[in-house]
This record gives structure tokens, C-alpha cells and sequence, in this order.
């Protein structure tokens, strides 16, 4: 008899302790963050990374009522700041907060990171889009980018086509188009990024790129470059007279850059849930819209952290496919 109510009283206990815990869990994400938060930026200060960063620094600082801390840690082509968010706790207390690269990194530059962003890293949402467009130096004789393919078939011109550093999604966007156009330029990566490749093309030292539209919508109003298309969905209220790449015979070719919020791998459901929750409440705003507009930054929120991580399996298929055939090495 004794036995038997001692097992009960075991039994009770045990439940008492999973309930208790069970409850702890439940709690936990209504109750974060109880302290500072960091959110770790792949580039330097500047740019629309570290612009989206900053935005939500201030804004869910003022919702959480705790400290963001954007910490920029450049380098490895995003490589060192992704390595460094996936061995952190999957606690919600550090996060990323990175572009399209993430899905271009693991191709290229995973065997020297020790982490890979698919297995190391879980998506949260996206967060904004970046609207690109296509543009030639002034030089080249040709209004559309039918018009250049045309130019570079017939005359045999060997032209430059600027890009970002080896592996990123610019000079893989470069490759496409190139295959997909049916012809030869010589593609030429710059380390140090849009702001390098920007002035070769002023220089006419490259003839063409693939940049967004924040960063050369100044030249071009100024005639300092000339554009052919951009890549977004549909014609830019800037630049209405512009054709999409799509209706310029070139569908998908162009990636409008983007910048998603990425945790540690393995963080619970509902603490994902929380943040991506929060992260829309501050985001999705008309006044935030308008604000980031104004830089040609588009927000865009996923629907669900699910979503968002569905798009990054595409975005991955996608880049690896371009990386292989292409053969692409960068270690």
C-alpha cells in the first residue's frame, strides 16, 4: 500500500514538474526581452543592410523597452558575421539581420566558415526589397537591352560588365544575363563593392551593371549613366518611361536585393513567432513605409517565418545551380 501511493505521489510530482516547465516554455516568449538585444550587420555602417538594422534597432528598442545593439562585423563576404550568429544560444538575444548573400555563402564559402547558414541558422522574415536596375555607360550605342545584345552580337564589342566581389549575387545576375542573352562580355568583379563598380562604369571603365536604384538614380538623372531596364516586377515610379527586364525579353534575369532577420538555429517556434509578430507591428506601417521609400527601400514582411524560409530553399536551389554550372570557386 505504501508502495503504491508512494509511486502515485512520483507520479504527481513528475506531472507537476513537466506542467511547470511546460508553463516556463509557454511563458518564456511573452516575457522576451528581458534584456539588451544584438543584432549582428554582415557590411560596414552605410548601406541599406545597415539602414534596415538601424530601423529596427529603434523600433523594436522602443516596443521591447530594452537596448538594441547593432553590431557591423564585415567580411568573408558576409561569411564572419553569419558564423558568428550561428554558434550564439538560440535564445532570441542575438539575431542577423543579412541580404540575399546568405543564400549565395554556404555555396561558395561554407567550408571556410565552419557554419552553414541552412543548417546553422533559421529564417525569422523578410524585412524589405531593394529595387535594382540594368545600366550602361553612356557610350554604348543603345537604348534598350535588346539594342546592346544587338551591339555586342554585330560589332564583336568586347565590353565590361562591373560587378561585385567573386560570389556574389551580382556577378552571378551578370552570368545569367550574359547565358541567357546569348553573348560575350568580360565580367569583372570589384572587392569593393557597389561603391567601386558604380565609378567604373562613370569612368567607362566597365560599360555595364546590374545596381540599385538608390545608389544610381542620381547619375542617371544626370546623364552620367544611362538605363536600360529594371529589374523589378513592374515599371518604377521613378523612372515610369523604363521597361522591366520581363518586358524586355529577359524574365527573372535581376535580383531586387533583399534583407531578411535571421536566429540561431533550433530557437522555439513560439519565440519565433513572437519576434516575427513584432517585427511586422514596427515594419508594416504606413509611416515606416513612406520613411524608407524615400531611400527606394520597399518593406516587405513575410507572412510567417515558414514563408520566409520557403523562399530562402528557393533562393538556395536557385544560386547553386548558377554557382555549378559556372563553376564558380571562391576558397
Amino acid at each position: 500500500m505504501q508502495r503504491r501511493t508512494f509511486l502515485a505521489a512520483m507520479r504527481y510530482l513528475s506531472w507537476i514538474v513537466l506542467a511547470g516547465a511546460m508553463s516556463v516554455a509557454r511563458a518564456a516568449p511573452e516575457q522576451f526581452p528581458t534584456r539588451p538585444v544584438r543584432l549582428i550587420v554582415p557590411n560596414v555602417p552605410g548601406g541599406a543592410t545597415d539602414t534596415i538594422a538601424r530601423q529596427l534597432q529603434s523600433k523594436l528598442g522602443e516596443l521591447w523597452g530594452q537596448p538594441i545593439i547593432v553590431d557591423n562585423r564585415a567580411g568573408a563576404s558576409g561569411g564572419i558575421a553569419f558564423a558568428l550568429a550561428a554558434k550564439a544560444p538560440p535564445d532570441g538575444y542575438t539575431l542577423l539581420v543579412s541580404s540575399v548573400s546568405i543564400t549565395i555563402v554556404e555555396t561558395t564559402l561554407a567550408k571556410t566558415l565552419g557554419a552553414t547558414p541552412s543548417r546553422d541558422l533559421t529564417g525569422i522574415t523578410c524585412v524589405m526589397q531593394v529595387p535594382h536596375v540594368f545600366v550602361v555607360n553612356p557610350s554604348v550605342p543603345a537604348a534598350s537591352v535588346g539594342a546592346m545584345v544587338d551591339h555586342v552580337k554585330k560589332s564583336g564589342a568586347r565590353l565590361n560588365f562591373a560587378t561585385a566581389a567573386i560570389g556574389t549575387y551580382t556577378q552571378l545576375d551578370a552570368i545569367r544575363f550574359l547565358r541567357a542573352a546569348g553573348i560575350d562580355m568580360t565580367v569583372v568583379p570589384y572587392k569593393g563593392g557597389a561603391g567601386q563598380f558604380i565609378a567604373a562604369v562613370l569612368g567607362n571603365e566597365a560599360q555595364a551593371a546590374m545596381v540599385n536604384l538608390a545608389s544610381s538614380i542620381a547619375h542617371i538623372r544626370g546623364g552620367r549613366m544611362k538605363v536600360l531596364a529594371t529589374t523589378w516586377p513592374s515599371r518604377r515610379p521613378e523612372l515610369p518611361e523604363v521597361p522591366t527586364m520581363a518586358e524586355s525579353g529577359f524574365p527573372g534575369i535581376g535580383t531586387n536585393a533583399w534583407n531578411g532577420l535571421f536566429a540561431p538555429a533550433k530557437m522555439p517556434k513560439a519565440l519565433l513567432a513572437r519576434i516575427h509578430s513584432d517585427v511586422a507591428k514596427v515594419m508594416d506601417t504606413a509611416a515606416t513605409r513612406e520613411q524608407l521609400a524615400k531611400q527606394m527601400i520597399a518593406v516587405v514582411v513575410s507572412k510567417s517565418p515558414d514563408e520566409f524560409n520557403g523562399l530562402l530553399s528557393e533562393e538556395r536551389k536557385k544560386w547553386r545551380q548558377v554557382v555549378v554550372e559556372n563553376n564558380i570557386n571562391v576558397q
